[in-house]
C-alpha cells in the first residue's frame, strides 16, 4: 500500500481526477448519443434499418472484445501511455466516424472508436484507485461514477439537441475539445508506471474474444432476427458457447492463462463482478424502456421527454457525492441494501404508470431511481476493487466493466423482446373480447369513434388495442426489473464486512 500511499500525496491528483473524469464523461456519453441520430444517419448514407444497426453494433462488440485486455496492455504498455493512446485513439475515430460518407466507413469507424474507447472505464477506476489514499476510495469513485452513469441519461438529450440544431455529425464532433483536454492533462499530470514484460496469451484473448463478439452480436440483432427462430442467431449461440467453452478450460489448465483464476478468489470481487452485472441488467434496461414509452405512448417530443429523464442523473449525482463520503464511515451492505431497496421501489412505482401519468411522478420516481442508483455504484465499486493487489486492479476493473457491459446488453435484450411478446400476445387477448356483440358499443359514443363496422372503425379500435396492450407489456417488464433488483439482496451476504469510522472501504474479516 506504500505506493498507494505515495499516490495519494500527489499534488496533482485534482488535475488528474479531472482528466479521467472528462475521459469517462466521453466515452459514456457515446455509448447512447449515437442512438438519437441513427434515422438522420441512415437516409444520410441510404442504409435500411438492418444495415444501420451496425453502427451500434460494431461500437458493442469491439468494446467488448478490447476490454479485457487492458489489464495485459497496461502492464506491457504502462498507464499512462495506454491512457493517451485509448484517448487519442477514440478521438481520431470520432473525427471520422462525423466525416464518414458511407455506412462501410461508419461502421469501420465506429469499430475502432469502439476498441480504443473499451480501456478509458477500467483505466479511469484504476487510476483513481492508485492516487486516492484507501480511505478515500468511496470518494474517489463517486467521482467516477459521475461520468460514467451521467453519461448515459446525458446522451440522448445532448445527441437530440445536436442533431435537431446542426447534424448528426456533431454527436461524434463533440468528442473532439472533450479529448483534446483530456489528453493534454493525462500528459500533463499522470506519472507513468512500471512496464511489465509478460506475454499475451493469445488462445485465451482469442476465444475470449469470439464469445463475446459472437454473444454481443446475438443480443443486438436477437430481437429483429426472431431470435433463434433464425438460423443466424442459432449460429452465433453455438460460436458463443463453444468459444466460452475453450477459453474456461484453457484457463484453468493453462500455465499463464489471459485471465488469472486468482482474481476470483477474492470473495468481495466476486460477487461484486456478478452484483454489478445485475446492477447494468436492471439500469440500462430501464433506460431503454423510458424513452419509447414517453415518446410513443405519451407522444412527448424527444427533447421533452429527455428533459423529463434528466433529474434522474441529478438524483444520481447528488447521492455519489453524499455515499462517497459514507463508505468507510457506514457498514458497505448497509449502502448497498439502501440502494437496492430504492431502485425496487422506483420499478414498483413504475408498475402503476399509465400514459396518464403526470410529468412530477415521472420525474419524482427518477430521481428515486438515481439516489438508488448512487448509493449502488459507488460502494460496490469501491467494495469490488479495493482489496484486490495493485498489481490485479487494472485487470479487475477491467472484468468489471465486462460484467457491467454484458450484463446491460442482456438486460436490453431480454426487456425488448418481452415487449414486443407481450404486446403481441396481449392484443390478441384484449380483441378476443371486442366483438359487434360487446355492450359497449351500445353507448353512441363509443359507437361514433369505434364502430366495429366501418374500416375506419376497425383501424382506430386496433390502434386503442395496441395501445392497452403495450402499457401491460411495459408493466410486465418494469415488474421484471422490480424482481430482479430484489433478488441481489441475498448476494449482500457474500461481501466481507467493512469496518467503520473512517477505516478502508472493505476490510477483511
Amino acid at each position: 500500500m506504500a505506493a498507494d500511499a505515495e499516490a495519494g500525496d500527489s499534488v496533482n491528483r485534482g488535475a488528474i481526477t479531472a482528466c479521467v473524469i472528462l475521459a469517462t464523461l466521453m466515452q459514456a456519453l457515446d455509448t447512447t448519443i449515437a442512438n438519437v441520430a441513427l434515422p438522420y444517419m441512415q437516409g444520410s448514407v441510404s442504409a435500411s434499418q438492418d444495415q444501420i444497426d451496425w453502427v451500434l453494433t460494431s461500437y458493442i462488440v469491439a468494446a467488448a472484445i478490447m476490454t479485457p485486455p487492458t489489464g495485459f496492455l497496461a502492464g506491457r504498455f504502462g498507464i499512462k501511455r495506454l491512457f493517451m493512446i485509448s484517448i487519442s485513439g477514440f478521438t481520431l475515430a470520432s473525427m471520422l466516424c462525423g466525416m464518414a460518407q458511407s455506412l462501410t466507413q461508419i461502421v469501420l469507424f465506429r469499430t475502432l472508436q469502439g476498441a480504443f474507447g473499451a480501456a478509458l472505464v477500467p483505466l479511469s477506476q484504476t487510476v483513481l484507485f492508485n492516487v486516492y489514499p484507501r480511505e478515500r476510495h468511496g470518494f474517489a469513485m463517486a467521482l467516477f461514477g459521475v461520468g460514467v452513469m451521467v453519461g448515459p441519461i446525458l446522451g440522448p438529450v445532448l445527441g437530440g439537441w445536436l442533431t435537431e440544431n446542426y447534424s448528426w455529425r456533431w454527436v461524434f464532433y463533440i468528442n473532439l475539445p472533450i479529448g483534446i483536454l483530456g489528453l493534454m492533462g493525462i500528459s500533463a499530470f499522470l506519472p507513468e508506471t512500471k512496464r511489465s514484460p509478460d506475454k499475451l496469451d493469445w488462445f485465451g484473448f482469442g476465444t475470449l474474444s469470439v464469445a463475446l463478439g459472437a454473444l454481443q452480436i446475438m443480443l443486438d440483432r436477437g430481437e429483429i432476427k426472431d431470435w433463434f427462430d433464425s438460423g443466424e442467431i442459432i449460429f452465433e449461440a453455438v460460436v458463443a458457447a463453444s468459444a466460452l467453452y475453450l477459453f474456461i478450460v484453457h484457463t484453468l489448465t493453462a500455465e499463464k492463462p489471459f485471465v488469472r483464476p486468482t482474481l476470483f478468489r477474492d470473495r468481495n470481487f466476486t460477487a461484486g463482478t456478478i452484483f454489478v452485472a445485475i446492477v447494468g441488467l436492471t439500469y440500462y434496461a430501464s433506460l431503454a424502456l423510458q424513452p419509447p414509452y414517453l415518446q410513443g405512448l405519451m407522444n412527448y417530443p424527444v427533447l421533452t421527454s429527455g428533459i423529463i429523464m434528466g433529474p434522474r442523473g441529478i438524483g444520481t449525482m447528488a447521492s455519489m457525492l453524499v455515499v462517497g463520503r459514507l463508505v468507510g464511515r457506514v457498514d458497505t451492505r448497509a449502502l448497498l441494501a439502501f440502494g437496492l431497496g430504492l431502485t425496487a421501489w422506483s420499478f414498483y412505482a413504475m408498475t402503476g404508470w399509465t400514459p396518464d401519468v403526470s410529468q412530477q411522478s415521472i420525474i419524482v420516481v427518477g430521481v428515486v431511481q438515481g439516489v438508488g442508483l448512487g448509493f449502488l455504484f459507488v460502494p460496490l465499486s469501491a467494495a469490488t476493487l479495493s482489496t484486490l493487489s495493485i498489481e490485479q486492479r487494472t485487470e479487475g476493473a477491467g472484468f468489471y466493466s465486462l460484467s457491467r457491459n454484458i450484463g446491460s446488453a442482456v438486460g436490453i435484450s431480454v426487456v425488448n423482446t418481452l415487449l414486443t411478446r407481450n404486446t403481441q400476445a396481449n392484443h390478441a387477448v384484449i380483441a378476443a373480447h371486442v366483438t359487434d356483440v360487446n355492450r359497449g358499443f351500445e353507448n353512441p359514443q363509443i359507437a361514433h369513434f369505434w364502430d366495429p363496422a366501418t374500416a375506419a372503425g376497425r383501424a382506430a379500435l386496433d390502434a386503442v388495442i395496441t395501445q392497452q396492450a403495450q402499457i401491460i407489456a411495459y408493466i410486465d417488464d418494469y415488474k421484471l426489473l422490480m424482481i430482479a433488483t430484489l433478488a441481489v439482496f441475498p448476494l449482500l451476504l457474500v461481501f466481507k464486512r467493512s469496518s467503520g469510522g473512517g477505516a478502508p472501504a472493505v476490510v477483511s474479516e
